[in-house]
């Protein structure tokens, strides 16, 4: 998949547990986990919010993109 999930690395630069983060953001620790280990096919703009506000961090910081061959294509 060409999106990665940086949600652990934030967490870890934050030193935040994922009992925390879910308390915090108000999330089920299942959904976090599977945020977490990339398993999610989807995200909320507004979970994303409360996890970018709770880490005080950007949608970049925990979400980027990587094509097929594990570089970034410009299309400008």
């Amino acid at each position: 998949m060409p999106i990665i999930v940086n949600l652990d690395v934030m967490m870890a630069k934050r030193k935040m547990s994922l009992n925390e983060l879910s308390e915090r953001v108000g999330l089920t620790l299942s959904n976090l986990s599977i945020l977490k280990t990339g398993k999610a096919k989807a995200i909320r703009f507004s979970t994303l919010e409360a996890i970018c506000d709770v880490l005080d961090c950007q949608p970049g910081d925990i979400l980027e993109y990587s094509n097929e061959d594990g570089e970034f294509e410009n299309t400008d």
